[in-house]
């Protein structure tokens, strides 16, 4: 696995923001992983969160999506996992999923944090998952945070 390369991110705090966090559970012990890494993070900034559970990635975009739409959020934590198989299906639920998250946040200014992981095997996925390793759930978390962050700065909507 390549070596991080970023400089030190900053913390932000949220203290009272409440953000959704939407699994797949097509890998329940990578899921544990991930979802564990998020919910420390999002402890460690003061917010709160609530959980949801869909399928697989594809269905995680239309479950931010439905959580959010209401306002209730101040944003989203996407976490799963898609392990390269045999076929083409890898590619299109890897690209989907990413593209669709990707709208959202910048259609609706909504912060969202995408720890959807792309790997080879499993191997790779338990390690970048894994909060005391590759702590990617953690990583999403952040991002959400940082993104919640400048919305606050900047007055979005």
């Amino acid at each position: 696995m390549a070596e991080p390369r970023r400089a030190a991110v900053p913390s932000y705090t949220a203290p009272g923001a409440r953000f959704v966090i939407a699994e797949a559970r097509f890998y329940d012990i990578i899921g544990e992983m991930l979802l564990d890494g998020a919910k420390r993070t999002l402890e460690a900034a003061g917010a709160t969160w609530d959980v949801i559970a869909v399928p697989g990635a594809l269905e995680l975009p239309a479950a931010v999506r439905m959580a959010t739409r209401n306002g209730r959020y101040a944003g989203a934590i996407a976490l799963g996992c898609v392990i390269r198989g045999e076929t083409f299906h890898f590619d299109i639920v890897a690209m989907q999923s990413c593209r669709a998250l990707m709208d959202l946040t910048v259609s609706y200014e909504l912060p969202v944090g995408n720890g959807i992981l792309t790997v080879e095997n499993e191997e790779q996925a338990v390690v970048r998952a894994d909060p005391k390793q590759g702590d990617k759930g953690g990583d999403a978390a952040r991002a959400a945070l940082a993104l919640y962050a400048l919305k606050q700065q900047y007055g979005a909507r």
